[in-house]
């Protein structure tokens, strides 16, 4: 029998309280220096490009995370049977698994960036984008479009990193990845008076550069998991699939929601403030999800960064473990949660005039006004981006993808829907039903899984 490596005995010994912040609390500083990013990011487009610069990224970005979403889909799909197999002591498998997965993003990547590339212009046309819009939204397109391969294997090698046990490494990745992207945004915008083209270079340059940092473990065949000739059957890609389909579902179908959002939002806006009240509309909606970036990769860092740990002990069948752990991961996910209510309820112009310039009178207004309201979201989010990651790592595909889809796209539109008469406040109330009605939602299933896990335990 192989002796355990030290990854191993960590996730299956530890404290769970000890594991926690021994994992978890990395994966929340590398999250919080993505939200340092996006801060950055949302400022220099706000002071420096402006409010169609905010409408035209908005237009564009749920395209280029599609594209994001076919490598999250194999990338989380394969670390869930990659860190089940190696609770299993299948090393084989797990290193198959790794290595075809690599191959897998490669391929996709490929193909989607040439798509996007050449299909820019109508893409951004079906996303409601006109004129000047039009032009800038192909532009950012084709940027992350050129770097597809290499930037989207980004997230997967973190992944790879983490169950390696390389989890300061990843950090350190991480960290580095996004105050590297905000050193290249203050050169684009500012030293060469670049427009939203520079923000989708500064995010591309930096996330290639890193990609290839990550792969450094892997290629020396120091870390954990080993590259070796892929053997890619279909009972595999079969798996991965099945894993990788909540986070992918959630990914598209958040896109999807996001495209009925900005049309709801140019029409709603208009309405109720005017000419010119469609691309307000839009911003504010920008600013709300920069300022949402200051804490929701803050629950998904803890519960992503607990996974590998929690299939492990799935794979070897450590029930009760695996009770302790996610026990940790709720608690963790609530005491951000309840923080990130605060902190936007107390200073919500504080945070919209980071993103917006004081010239915007209209704009900084509504803004506050509508992070006063969304707010309210992160009382419940937690719950829902926990129970979330909690399926997908012991392998409960349909229960992760019900919650994912439930959350990114049908309550919203069913909310829209109901709430379309209050007008712009529909919008921002969207945020908070939704993650209510989720919470109740996570509720009913976990019951439902805690009784499957008591019945494994007594067997």
């Amino acid at each position: 029998m192989k002796t355990k490596t030290k990854t191993e005995l960590m996730y299956a010994t530890m404290h769970p309280w000890r594991l926690f912040f021994l994992v978890a609390l990395p994966g929340m500083i590398s999250m919080f220096a993505m939200s340092i990013y996006s801060v950055f990011e949302g400022a220099f487009i706000g002071q420096i490009l402006g409010e169609a610069a905010f409408a035209a990224i908005n237009i564009a970005f749920p395209l280029v995370l599609i594209n994001f979403s076919l490598s999250d889909l194999i990338g989380v799909g394969a670390s869930v049977p990659i860190s089940i197999a190696l609770g299993k002591e299948d090393y084989e498998t797990a290193n198959n698994v790794f290595s075809s997965s690599i191959l897998l993003i490669l391929i996709t990547s490929l193909f989607m960036g040439t798509l996007i590339f050449f299909a820019a212009n109508p893409l951004a046309r079906m996303m409601g984008a006109d004129g000047s819009l039009l032009d800038t939204s192909v532009r950012y397109l084709r940027t992350f479009a050129l770097t597809s391969p290499l930037t989207t294997i980004f997230f997967a090698m973190d992944n790879y990193l983490r169950i390696s046990g390389y989890v300061k490494t990843s950090m350190l990745i991480n960290v580095i990845s996004n105050f590297a992207t905000v050193g290249l945004l203050a050169f684009f915008l500012i030293a060469l008076e670049m427009d939203v083209v520079g923000t989708a270079l500064a995010v591309s340059i930096s996330m290639c550069a890193c990609s290839l940092v990550a792969m450094i473990p892997f290629v020396r065949g120091k870390a954990l998991l080993k590259f070796k000739r892929p053997r890619i059957r279909f009972s595999m890609l079969k798996q991965i699939f099945a894993c990788g389909s909540p986070i992918f579902l959630n990914n598209v179908s958040g896109r999807v929601t996001s495209i009925l959002m900005n049309i709801s939002l140019m029409t709603l806006g208009v309405i109720e403030l005017g000419e010119g009240g469609g691309t307000t509309a839009v911003a504010v909606y920008a600013v709300l999800m920069y300022a949402s970036d200051l804490c929701w990769p803050l629950l998904y860092g803890i519960s992503d960064s607990l996974a590998p740990s929690i299939g492990y002990n799935w794979g070897a069948g450590d029930y009760s473990r695996v009770k302790k752990i996610v026990g940790c991961n709720y608690i963790g996910t609530a005491v951000v949660g309840i923080l990130s209510t605060s902190i936007l309820f107390f200073f919500p112009r504080t945070l919209a005039s980071i993103f917006v310039n004081a010239a915007d009178a209209r704009l900084l207004e509504i803004s506050t006004y509508a992070i006063r309201i969304f707010c309210v979201t992160y009382l419940f989010r937690w719950v829902a981006v926990t129970t979330q990651s909690f399926f997908s790592a012991i392998e409960k595909p349909a229960l992760a993808t019900i919650m994912s889809v439930s959350v990114a796209f049908l309550l919203p539109v069913l909310l829209l829907g109901a709430l379309w008469s209050f007008g712009l406040d529909a919008i921002w109330f969207n945020f908070v039903g939704v993650n209510i009605l989720a919470a109740v939602l996570a509720a009913f299933l976990l019951l439902y899984v805690r009784r499957e896990i008591n019945r494994k335990e007594k067997a």
